[in-house]
């Protein structure tokens, strides 16, 4: 990269090491080059293998670190799209990390596509499930808690690392007295842990599921049949475990055996308990905060990796229930909950 200066705007320049590369960055009739020109301030041209970027110093600064992450990221074989552009330029504007180094970072992959974190903190918090016994992921909907988290769990299951996943969610709106639904056991819990078989078709060959969950290599149950057991050689996830009270989830952490791991995954603006009860996952933070080998990963909407609306949602709701918060008048007039 060369680059000179005038005392309004900086004039760069970076040399692509070939041809291939130069397609893969600027996309399929230039879509990529596109979406980075909407997103600069700054006049960016091609010629050759050369890219020639002019533009506010602050703004060139970043295309120019943008190209080369870009180059980076085509070599360790990730596809390049708009969605990895847009998130590597995220990343760079808030001097957040090297995208190349967390877009590149490959969990498993499975039925023709590989499962990667998409943002700084999701990558941390895939890190950290390889550092600690017991995690905690919580963050709004649509960050990647649990699915990362399921991700792991069968790379470990894999690699043997364990024997077994265990797969679980406290039934709710059934106060988990599943007997009061219609149907067999199974037909009962299905809708609690329907979320969970579908991440695991994501991850397995569909036709292997029923076998390995008939041998036990796989459970998926309510929170309410953990009661009682210790659970050795697993890795456990529990979700949604903002809809846990306080002692469930006392009961469920203590469940915990030899060479076993936990991530408990939850989002605590969304909590279902009936009552005014109190949230498990809220009030653990405070009891086991700062316990070696038990770290708290928390994602924001800026991990948010479903629809870009998603992210704003999220953002909306969190200024309301704040200016609610600050206004006594606002006092019994909210929901607790956030469907």
């Amino acid at each position: 990269m060369s680059e000179t200066r005038d005392t309004q705007k900086t004039h760069a320049k970076v040399v692509i090491p070939d041809e291939h590369a130069m397609i893969s960055i600027l996309g399929s009739r230039d879509e990529l080059l596109r979406v980075i020109e909407k997103s600069f301030r700054a006049d960016i041209h091609v010629r050759g293998n050369e890219i020639t970027i002019t533009g506010p110093p602050d703004e060139s600064g970043i295309v120019v670190r943008l190209f080369e992450e870009l180059v980076e990221l085509g070599r360790s074989g990730a596809e390049l799209t708009p969605d990895s552009v847009e998130r590597s330029i995220a990343m760079l504007r808030m001097s957040s990390g090297k995208p190349a180094e967390v877009l590149s970072m490959d969990i498993i992959s499975a039925r023709g596509r590989t499962i990667r974190p998409k943002t700084v903190n999701q990558k941390r918090y895939v890190d950290m499930i390889d550092r600690h016994t017991i995690v905690f992921g919580i963050g709004p909907a649509g960050t990647g808690k649990t699915y990362l988290a399921m991700a792991k769990a069968v790379k470990a299951l894999q690699e043997k690392k364990v024997n077994r996943i265990i797969l679980t969610r406290p039934a709710v709106e059934a106060g988990e007295r599943l007997g009061f639904l219609p149907g067999t056991l199974y037909e009962k819990i299905d809708p609690y842990l329907r979320p969970l078989y579908d991440a695991l078709h994501d991850m397995l060959d569909p036709d292997s599921i029923p076998r390995l969950m008939t041998a036990g290599t796989i459970e998926v149950a309510p929170l309410a049949y953990m009661r009682g057991r210790t659970l050795n050689d697993a890795f456990i996830i529990l979700d949604e475990a903002q809809n846990t009270s306080p002692e469930q989830m006392k009961m469920f952490l203590t469940r915990l055996g030899f060479n076993s791991k936990i991530v408990v995954t939850g989002d605590v603006t969304q909590i279902d308990l009936p009552g005014g009860q109190d949230s498990g996952l809220k009030v653990v933070q405070h009891i086991l905060d700062g316990i070696p080998d038990i770290h708290f990963s928390r994602l924001t909407s800026a991990d948010v990796v479903r629809h870009k609306l998603v992210s704003e949602i999220v953002d909306a709701y969190g200024k309301y229930d704040a200016a609610m918060a600050s206004d006594p008048r606002s006092t019994g007039n909210r929901s607790r909950g956030r469907r």
